[in-house]
Protein backbone atom coordinates (compact mmCIF):
# COMPACT_ATOMS: atom_id res chain seq x y z
CA UNK A 1 0.00 0.00 0.00
CA UNK A 2 0.82 3.50 -0.79
CA UNK A 3 1.95 5.90 2.11
CA UNK A 4 0.65 9.21 2.78
CA UNK A 5 2.80 12.10 4.52
CA UNK A 6 1.52 14.52 6.55
CA UNK A 7 3.69 17.13 8.81
CA UNK A 8 2.18 19.12 11.75
CA UNK A 9 3.23 20.72 15.22
CA UNK A 10 6.88 19.54 14.46
CA UNK A 11 6.27 15.95 13.59
CA UNK A 12 6.08 13.99 10.59
CA UNK A 13 3.42 11.37 10.11
CA UNK A 14 3.29 8.53 7.61
CA UNK A 15 0.01 6.59 6.78
CA UNK A 16 -0.70 3.01 4.59
CA UNK A 17 -3.78 3.65 2.51
CA UNK A 18 -5.55 1.15 0.87
CA UNK A 19 -5.86 1.29 -2.79
CA UNK A 20 -7.76 -1.54 -4.04
CA UNK A 21 -6.21 -4.38 -6.50
CA UNK A 22 -3.86 -3.03 -9.34
CA UNK A 23 -3.66 -3.69 -12.68
CA UNK A 24 -1.00 -5.36 -13.99
CA UNK A 25 1.01 -3.51 -16.67
CA UNK A 26 2.34 -5.79 -18.00
CA UNK A 27 -0.69 -7.55 -19.30
CA UNK A 28 -2.15 -4.06 -20.27
CA UNK A 29 0.95 -3.27 -22.41
CA UNK A 30 1.14 -6.67 -23.63
CA UNK A 31 -2.02 -6.17 -24.98
CA UNK A 32 -1.51 -2.42 -26.78
CA UNK A 33 1.59 -3.76 -28.26
CA UNK A 34 -0.39 -7.24 -29.51
CA UNK A 35 -3.22 -5.07 -30.83
CA UNK A 36 -1.40 -1.71 -32.41
CA UNK A 37 0.51 -3.92 -34.74
CA UNK A 38 -2.83 -5.67 -35.84
CA UNK A 39 -3.83 -2.25 -36.08
CA UNK A 40 -1.64 -0.80 -38.57
CA UNK A 41 -1.77 -3.98 -40.68
CA UNK A 42 -5.02 -4.15 -40.83
CA UNK A 43 -4.95 -0.09 -42.26
CA UNK A 44 -2.32 -1.61 -44.41
CA UNK A 45 -4.84 -3.78 -45.88
CA UNK A 46 -7.34 -1.66 -46.06
CA UNK A 47 -5.45 1.09 -47.67
CA UNK A 48 -3.76 -1.63 -50.43
CA UNK A 49 -7.60 -2.43 -51.44
CA UNK A 50 -9.06 0.73 -51.63
CA UNK A 51 -5.90 1.56 -53.83
CA UNK A 52 -6.41 -1.07 -55.91
CA UNK A 53 -9.92 -0.19 -56.44
CA UNK A 54 -8.86 3.56 -57.48
CA UNK A 55 -6.51 2.23 -59.70
CA UNK A 56 -9.32 0.07 -61.42
CA UNK A 57 -11.92 2.87 -61.07
CA UNK A 58 -14.33 0.79 -58.68
CA UNK A 59 -14.69 3.86 -56.93
CA UNK A 60 -15.88 6.36 -58.96
CA UNK A 61 -18.23 3.69 -60.26
CA UNK A 62 -19.56 1.74 -57.39
CA UNK A 63 -21.89 -0.09 -59.55
CA UNK A 64 -19.51 -2.12 -61.27
CA UNK A 65 -18.76 -4.25 -57.79
CA UNK A 66 -21.70 -6.36 -58.42
CA UNK A 67 -20.93 -6.45 -62.63
CA UNK A 68 -17.94 -9.04 -61.82
CA UNK A 69 -19.07 -12.59 -62.35
CA UNK A 70 -15.56 -14.21 -60.88
CA UNK A 71 -13.89 -13.17 -57.26
CA UNK A 72 -12.27 -9.92 -57.05
CA UNK A 73 -8.92 -10.63 -54.97
CA UNK A 74 -8.95 -6.96 -53.21
CA UNK A 75 -12.36 -8.14 -51.52
CA UNK A 76 -9.83 -10.25 -49.31
CA UNK A 77 -7.49 -7.28 -48.69
CA UNK A 78 -10.73 -5.26 -47.81
CA UNK A 79 -12.34 -8.29 -45.74
CA UNK A 80 -9.73 -8.93 -43.33
CA UNK A 81 -7.90 -5.52 -43.57
CA UNK A 82 -11.47 -4.46 -41.56
CA UNK A 83 -11.92 -7.26 -39.62
CA UNK A 84 -8.01 -6.56 -38.28
CA UNK A 85 -8.81 -2.60 -37.88
CA UNK A 86 -11.67 -2.71 -35.93
CA UNK A 87 -10.12 -5.68 -33.43
CA UNK A 88 -6.77 -3.56 -33.22
CA UNK A 89 -8.65 -0.29 -32.61
CA UNK A 90 -10.93 -2.06 -29.46
CA UNK A 91 -8.38 -3.83 -28.14
CA UNK A 92 -5.72 -0.64 -28.07
CA UNK A 93 -7.82 2.13 -26.75
CA UNK A 94 -10.17 -0.54 -24.64
CA UNK A 95 -6.47 -1.28 -23.14
CA UNK A 96 -4.82 2.09 -22.67
CA UNK A 97 -8.02 3.37 -21.39
CA UNK A 98 -8.98 0.72 -19.52
CA UNK A 99 -13.11 0.94 -20.95
CA UNK A 100 -14.36 -2.61 -19.95
CA UNK A 101 -17.00 -2.14 -23.20
CA UNK A 102 -14.28 -2.30 -25.76
CA UNK A 103 -12.54 -5.27 -24.11
CA UNK A 104 -15.75 -6.73 -23.88
CA UNK A 105 -16.37 -5.88 -27.90
CA UNK A 106 -12.75 -6.87 -28.59
CA UNK A 107 -12.89 -10.21 -26.38
CA UNK A 108 -16.32 -11.36 -28.08
CA UNK A 109 -15.84 -10.35 -31.46
CA UNK A 110 -12.00 -12.70 -31.28
CA UNK A 111 -14.26 -15.36 -29.64
CA UNK A 112 -16.67 -15.03 -32.24
CA UNK A 113 -14.15 -15.36 -35.22
CA UNK A 114 -12.12 -18.17 -33.41
CA UNK A 115 -15.82 -20.25 -33.02
CA UNK A 116 -16.12 -19.55 -37.09
CA UNK A 117 -12.76 -21.13 -37.54
CA UNK A 118 -13.21 -23.80 -35.60
CA UNK A 119 -16.45 -24.65 -37.50
CA UNK A 120 -15.23 -24.18 -40.90
CA UNK A 121 -12.43 -26.32 -39.83
CA UNK A 122 -14.63 -29.58 -38.67
CA UNK A 123 -17.39 -29.00 -41.54
CA UNK A 124 -14.62 -28.99 -44.18
CA UNK A 125 -13.18 -32.38 -42.45
CA UNK A 126 -16.33 -33.80 -42.25
CA UNK A 127 -17.43 -32.85 -45.63
CA UNK A 128 -14.77 -33.15 -47.99
CA UNK A 129 -16.68 -33.98 -51.21
CA UNK A 130 -18.95 -31.14 -50.74
CA UNK A 131 -15.59 -29.00 -50.19
CA UNK A 132 -14.74 -30.04 -53.46
CA UNK A 133 -17.46 -29.76 -55.26
CA UNK A 134 -17.62 -25.93 -53.91
CA UNK A 135 -13.65 -25.68 -54.87
CA UNK A 136 -14.28 -27.02 -58.72
CA UNK A 137 -17.35 -24.45 -58.84
CA UNK A 138 -15.66 -21.27 -57.67
CA UNK A 139 -12.53 -22.27 -60.13
CA UNK A 140 -14.58 -22.89 -63.22
CA UNK A 141 -16.82 -19.67 -62.38
CA UNK A 142 -13.47 -17.54 -62.41
CA UNK A 143 -12.51 -19.21 -65.30
CA UNK A 144 -15.02 -18.24 -67.03
CA UNK A 145 -14.41 -14.28 -65.54
CA UNK A 146 -10.49 -14.78 -66.31
CA UNK A 147 -10.14 -11.55 -68.33
CA UNK A 148 -13.08 -9.72 -66.44
CA UNK A 149 -10.71 -8.38 -64.15
CA UNK A 150 -6.89 -7.85 -64.14
CA UNK A 151 -6.64 -9.06 -59.97
CA UNK A 152 -8.29 -11.99 -60.63
CA UNK A 153 -6.22 -12.65 -63.57
CA UNK A 154 -2.95 -12.17 -61.85
CA UNK A 155 -4.49 -14.61 -59.06
CA UNK A 156 -5.11 -17.20 -61.35
CA UNK A 157 -2.00 -17.37 -63.56
CA UNK A 158 -0.37 -17.14 -60.02
CA UNK A 159 -2.10 -20.24 -58.63
CA UNK A 160 -1.39 -21.96 -62.24
CA UNK A 161 2.47 -21.34 -62.38
CA UNK A 162 2.98 -22.43 -58.55
CA UNK A 163 1.13 -25.97 -58.30
CA UNK A 164 1.90 -26.30 -62.09
CA UNK A 165 -1.52 -27.13 -63.17
CA UNK A 166 -4.27 -25.75 -65.75
CA UNK A 167 -7.62 -25.55 -64.86
CA UNK A 168 -9.63 -26.93 -62.29
CA UNK A 169 -9.69 -30.63 -63.85
CA UNK A 170 -7.19 -29.83 -66.69
CA UNK A 171 -6.92 -27.66 -69.96
CA UNK A 172 -10.20 -28.74 -71.18
CA UNK A 173 -11.62 -26.68 -68.71
CA UNK A 174 -10.95 -23.56 -70.14
CA UNK A 175 -13.22 -24.01 -72.73
CA UNK A 176 -15.76 -22.51 -70.35
CA UNK A 177 -13.99 -19.15 -71.40
CA UNK A 178 -15.39 -17.16 -74.68
CA UNK A 179 -11.50 -16.12 -75.34
CA UNK A 180 -9.69 -19.75 -75.27
CA UNK A 181 -12.78 -21.77 -75.96
CA UNK A 182 -13.00 -23.94 -79.59
CA UNK A 183 -16.49 -22.55 -81.02
CA UNK A 184 -16.92 -21.70 -84.60
CA UNK A 185 -18.16 -18.04 -82.67
CA UNK A 186 -15.02 -17.72 -81.15
CA UNK A 187 -12.71 -15.09 -83.39
CA UNK A 188 -10.32 -14.93 -80.85
CA UNK A 189 -6.22 -15.22 -81.45
CA UNK A 190 -6.52 -17.09 -77.96
CA UNK A 191 -9.24 -19.29 -79.71
CA UNK A 192 -8.00 -22.87 -78.49
CA UNK A 193 -5.71 -22.19 -76.27
CA UNK A 194 -4.70 -21.71 -72.47
CA UNK A 195 -3.22 -18.66 -70.85
CA UNK A 196 0.52 -18.79 -70.47
CA UNK A 197 0.81 -19.50 -66.86
CA UNK A 198 -0.50 -23.18 -68.31
CA UNK A 199 3.00 -23.14 -69.91
CA UNK A 200 5.67 -25.44 -68.96
CA UNK A 201 8.77 -23.17 -67.70
CA UNK A 202 11.73 -23.00 -70.24
CA UNK A 203 14.80 -22.27 -68.31
CA UNK A 204 16.66 -20.85 -71.07
CA UNK A 205 13.43 -18.05 -71.78
CA UNK A 206 14.54 -15.22 -70.24
CA UNK A 207 11.33 -13.06 -71.05
CA UNK A 208 7.70 -14.81 -70.37
CA UNK A 209 6.55 -16.13 -73.86
CA UNK A 210 2.87 -15.16 -73.45
CA UNK A 211 1.87 -16.57 -76.76
CA UNK A 212 2.73 -19.62 -75.77
CA UNK A 213 -0.76 -21.73 -75.10
CA UNK A 214 -2.01 -20.71 -78.86
CA UNK A 215 -3.57 -23.44 -80.29
CA UNK A 216 -2.11 -25.69 -77.99
CA UNK A 217 -5.15 -27.57 -77.52
CA UNK A 218 -5.51 -28.35 -81.09
CA UNK A 219 -2.80 -30.92 -80.34
CA UNK A 220 -3.16 -34.58 -79.13
CA UNK A 221 -3.20 -34.95 -75.16
CA UNK A 222 0.49 -37.04 -75.53
CA UNK A 223 1.88 -33.80 -77.35
CA UNK A 224 0.38 -30.77 -75.36
CA UNK A 225 1.93 -32.21 -72.02
CA UNK A 226 5.56 -31.06 -73.61
CA UNK A 227 4.16 -27.57 -74.40
CA UNK A 228 1.85 -26.96 -71.23
CA UNK A 229 0.64 -28.51 -67.39
CA UNK A 230 -2.08 -30.80 -68.25
CA UNK A 231 -3.23 -31.43 -64.53
CA UNK A 232 -6.17 -29.72 -63.12
CA UNK A 233 -5.34 -27.19 -60.04
CA UNK A 234 -8.15 -29.11 -57.42
CA UNK A 235 -6.00 -32.56 -57.23
CA UNK A 236 -2.74 -30.77 -57.35
CA UNK A 237 -3.98 -28.37 -54.74
CA UNK A 238 -4.48 -31.38 -52.36
CA UNK A 239 -1.44 -33.26 -53.46
CA UNK A 240 0.31 -29.76 -52.36
CA UNK A 241 -1.99 -29.37 -49.18
CA UNK A 242 -0.79 -33.66 -48.04
CA UNK A 243 3.05 -32.77 -48.61
CA UNK A 244 3.01 -29.40 -46.10
CA UNK A 245 -0.04 -30.89 -43.84
CA UNK A 246 2.02 -30.10 -40.77
CA UNK A 247 3.04 -26.65 -42.16
CA UNK A 248 -0.72 -25.79 -42.84
CA UNK A 249 -1.72 -27.32 -39.45
CA UNK A 250 1.14 -25.35 -37.57
CA UNK A 251 0.05 -22.09 -39.25
CA UNK A 252 -3.54 -22.93 -37.79
CA UNK A 253 -1.98 -23.61 -34.98
CA UNK A 254 -0.43 -20.36 -34.15
CA UNK A 255 -3.16 -18.17 -35.48
CA UNK A 256 -5.37 -20.02 -32.87
CA UNK A 257 -3.03 -20.00 -30.33
CA UNK A 258 -2.40 -15.86 -30.69
CA UNK A 259 -6.52 -15.71 -30.35
CA UNK A 260 -6.94 -17.55 -27.62
CA UNK A 261 -4.03 -15.38 -25.73
CA UNK A 262 -5.53 -12.24 -26.80
CA UNK A 263 -8.87 -13.07 -25.34
CA UNK A 264 -6.96 -14.24 -22.37
CA UNK A 265 -5.68 -11.21 -21.99
CA UNK A 266 -8.73 -9.24 -22.61
CA UNK A 267 -10.28 -10.61 -20.21
CA UNK A 268 -7.96 -10.55 -17.54
CA UNK A 269 -7.58 -6.49 -17.63
CA UNK A 270 -11.64 -6.51 -17.84
CA UNK A 271 -11.46 -8.76 -14.70
CA UNK A 272 -9.21 -6.04 -12.78
CA UNK A 273 -10.33 -3.13 -14.10
CA UNK A 274 -13.98 -4.55 -12.88
CA UNK A 275 -12.56 -5.51 -9.19
CA UNK A 276 -10.58 -2.57 -8.87
CA UNK A 277 -14.14 -0.20 -9.54
CA UNK A 278 -15.86 -2.74 -7.32
CA UNK A 279 -18.06 -1.45 -4.59
CA UNK A 280 -16.15 -3.24 -2.18
CA UNK A 281 -12.88 -1.88 -3.09
CA UNK A 282 -15.01 1.56 -2.84
CA UNK A 283 -16.26 0.79 0.31
CA UNK A 284 -12.57 -0.18 1.82
CA UNK A 285 -11.18 2.94 -0.09
CA UNK A 286 -13.91 5.24 2.00
CA UNK A 287 -12.79 3.23 5.34
CA UNK A 288 -9.30 3.47 4.69
CA UNK A 289 -9.49 7.14 4.38
CA UNK A 290 -11.63 7.72 7.40
CA UNK A 291 -9.44 5.72 9.67
CA UNK A 292 -6.49 8.09 8.37
CA UNK A 293 -8.21 11.07 8.70
CA UNK A 294 -8.95 9.95 12.42
CA UNK A 295 -5.45 9.16 13.28
CA UNK A 296 -4.35 12.14 12.30
CA UNK A 297 -6.71 13.85 14.16
CA UNK A 298 -5.81 12.18 17.34
CA UNK A 299 -1.71 13.14 16.46
CA UNK A 300 -2.72 16.33 16.31
CA UNK A 301 -4.93 17.19 18.89
CA UNK A 302 -1.73 14.80 20.62
CA UNK A 303 0.86 16.77 19.39
CA UNK A 304 -1.14 20.39 20.91
CA UNK A 305 -1.76 19.04 24.53
CA UNK A 306 2.11 17.78 24.54
CA UNK A 307 2.90 21.85 23.61
CA UNK A 308 0.69 23.44 25.73
CA UNK A 309 1.86 20.71 28.82
CA UNK A 310 5.48 22.23 27.37
CA UNK A 311 4.37 25.94 28.01
CA UNK A 312 3.01 25.53 30.76
CA UNK A 313 6.14 23.97 32.43
CA UNK A 314 4.18 21.14 33.84
CA UNK A 315 5.28 17.05 33.75
CA UNK A 316 4.00 15.52 30.64
CA UNK A 317 3.46 12.32 32.50
CA UNK A 318 1.88 12.02 36.02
Amino acid sequence: MPRRQTQGQGRQYYYRTYRGPEVSCLTKYCLFGFNIIFWLVGAAFLGIGLWAWAEKGVLTNLPSITQLKGFDPVWLFLVVGAVMFVLGFTGCVGALRENTYLLKFFSTFLGLIFFLELTAGVLAFVFKNWIRDQLNLFINNNVKAYRDDIDLQNLIDFAQDYWQCCGAHGPGDWDQNIYFNCSNKNRSREKCGVPFSCCVNDPAEDVVNTQCGYDVRLQEELSQQTYIYTKGCVPQFEKWLQGNLIIVAGTFIGIALVQILGICLAQNMKFDFLHKNSLLTLILKWISGCLVQIHLQVNLMEGAVLTNFKHLNLPTHI
